[in-house]
C-alpha cells in the first residue's frame, strides 16, 4: 500500500525455532541441502520462515506458503534444506538475513525478524553524498517530529553501495548493527530492520520514512524545514529515558 514493495522487492526472515515442536523436526526436507556461502555456528538447527524469491509481499498474508517457505540450518551450520508444502526458493537475499539471525543469537538478542523494503523517500536521502555520512540523516529525521527519535532512539545506519545479495553486504550490515543500529541503509538500495517481531521491524521504517516525507514536503514548499533543536532532542532523551 506503501509503494514500498514494487513487483518482487524486499524480503522478510524470521527466526520461527521456538515454535518448531518434535513432530515438525522430523519431517523431511523437500529440497537438498543448499550451501548458504558461510559458515553460520549459532544458527545450528535453527528453523526460518522466509519469502520466497520473485514473490510478491502483497502476497504473503494470503497465502504464506505459496510465496514462502520455511528452511531449517543444517549441523554443518554452512547449509540450508527446505521443510514446506512447497519448494519455494527463499529471497536471493538471504545470505544477508542469515549472517545478522547468527549475530543476532551470539549477542543474545531478543530479535527474532528481519525485514528489507525499499522506502521512497529513505532511499531518496541515499542519493546524498551528505545524508551518507555517519548520523546525518539520523540527526535530520530525528529533528523532523518527536515521534520519530521516541521511536526509533538508536536512528539510522549506513552503508555504502554493494551489490545486492552479496555476502560483503551482509558483512557491512552487521558491522552496523554492531554499531548499535536496529535499521540500516543500503546506498541507492533500501532499508535493513530488525526487531522482536516484523511489526515492529516495520514500524521503525515506517516512523523514519515519515519523517523524511516531512523534510521532503518542506523542501517542495520551498523552504529549509528549521527542525528540532539540539536541546529540545536532548530533552526527549531524558524525558523518555531513551538509549543515548
Amino acid at each position: 500500500m506503501k509503494g514500498w514493495a514494487e513487483r518482487n522487492g524486499g524480503n522478510i526472515t524470521i527466526n520461527i525455532t521456538e515454535w518448531i515442536d518434535e513432530q515438525m523436526r522430523e519431517l523431511p526436507a523437500i529440497s537438498e541441502r543448499i550451501a548458504i556461502g558461510k559458515t553460520l555456528p549459532h544458527l545450528k538447527d535453527c528453523w526460518l520462515y522466509c519469502k520466497g524469491t520473485q514473490k510478491r509481499m502483497r502476497d504473503l498474508a494470503r497465502d504464506p506458503m505459496g510465496n514462502g517457505s520455511v528452511i531449517r540450518i543444517t549441523p554443518d551450520c554452512a547449509h540450508y534444506e527446505i521443510v514446506a508444502d512447497a519448494p519455494v526458493a527463499p529471497t536471493s537475499e538471504l545470505p544477508s538475513h542469515l549472517a545478522v539471525h547468527d549475530y543476532l543469537l551470539a549477542k543474545n538478542s531478543p530479535y527474532r525478524a528481519s525485514l528489507h523494503t525499499h522506502p521512497i523517500e529513505l532511499v531518496a536521502l541515499t542519493h546524498s553524498k551528505k545524508r551518507m555520512e555517519k548520523d546525518a540523516a539520523t540527526h535530520m529525521l530525528w529533528s523532523m517530529i518527536p515521534e520519530t527519535k521516541a521511536f526509533c532512539p538508536r536512528g539510522l545506519g549506513m552503508v555504502p553501495y554493494m551489490l545486492p545479495s552479496s555476502v560483503e553486504l551482509a558483512d557491512a550490515t552487521i558491522s552496523a548493527i554492531e554499531d548499535d543500529y536496529d535499521v540500516v541503509m543500503w546506498e541507492k538500495h533500501g532499508v535493513f530492520a530488525v526487531d522482536t517481531d516484523i511489526m515492529s521491524a516495520f514500524d521503525q521504517v515506517d516512523v523514519l520514512n515519515k519523517a523524511a516525507l516531512i523534510y521532503i514536503s518542506a523542501r517542495n514548499m520551498g523552504f529549509e524545514p528549521d527542525g528540532m533543536t539540539d536541546s529540545q532532542m536532548k530533552e526527549l532523551t531524558d524525558v523518555f529515558n531513551l538509549p543515548k
